[in-house]
């Protein structure tokens, strides 16, 4: 997967939230996109993941060399951040299902072995998401994630609602199955992003920022 940005800008209303970014990433690279909470770097991601449109300049995307267009980029990519909202009426074992019929997991993996990568006891395969902690469906989400078979992973303050145990089991999800991915992570905690070696400061792209019209 390989992700090519040109002069790109995002602006709200009056407010340039980055401008003019020129990024190149490609897999297997491991990117960490870094700045203080409303920096920008949600926004980023998201433009990242072609679900967000710039309001000028280019984002370019392709797979194994053929050239795909930003509405096409969702069929390959996984994506997890605090917004992203979990179907709580599902038990975990009918999530986990559910996700499986629009992403198949990596390695062979069915719905019912994400239970154990989980860390969960088999008696909450029947347990409705609503009734879990916010560690757990933190837990959840990162497993659905980074266990589909896909070759963008965006992370987006992964280790939000995770106890230490929990940080240290999400970087060894990490070691197992993001293999050749291209892996972006947006966050400020540095052991999210721990194993990343290409630094992306958000911050380089607000110094023109003004809130102006043009």
């Amino acid at each position: 997967m390989k992700i090519e940005l040109s002069r790109v800008s995002k602006r709200y209303r009056r407010e340039w939230v980055v401008r003019d970014v020129d990024l190149m990433l490609e897999a297997p690279g491991r990117y960490a996109v870094t700045g203080p909470n409303g920096s920008g770097k949600s926004t980023l991601l998201r433009i990242l993941s072609g679900h967000l449109s710039p309001t000028k300049g280019q984002a370019s995307f392709s797979h194994q060399k053929k050239s795909l267009n930003p509405n096409e980029a969702w069929q390959y990519l996984s994506y997890t951040a605090p917004y992203i909202e979990l179907i709580e009426e599902f038990t975990l074992l009918e999530a986990l299902q559910f996700h499986h019929r629009f992403r198949k997991f990596a390695a062979g993996l069915q719905p019912k072995d994400l239970v154990g990568v989980l860390g969960f006891p088999d008696s909450t395969a029947n347990k409705p998401v609503r009734f879990f902690s916010s560690g757990m469906k933190q837990r959840l989400k990162l497993a659905l994630a980074i266990c589909s078979d896909t070759p963008l992973l965006l992370l987006d303050e992964p280790t939000s609602n995770l106890d230490r145990q929990g940080a240290a089991w999400y970087l060894d999800l990490i070691g197992q199955f993001a293999g050749d991915r291209l892996v972006v992570v947006a966050s400020n905690v540095e052991e999210d992003y721990a194993f990343c070696t290409e630094y992306i400061d958000i911050l380089q792209y607000k110094s023109k920022t003004k809130n102006i019209a043009t």
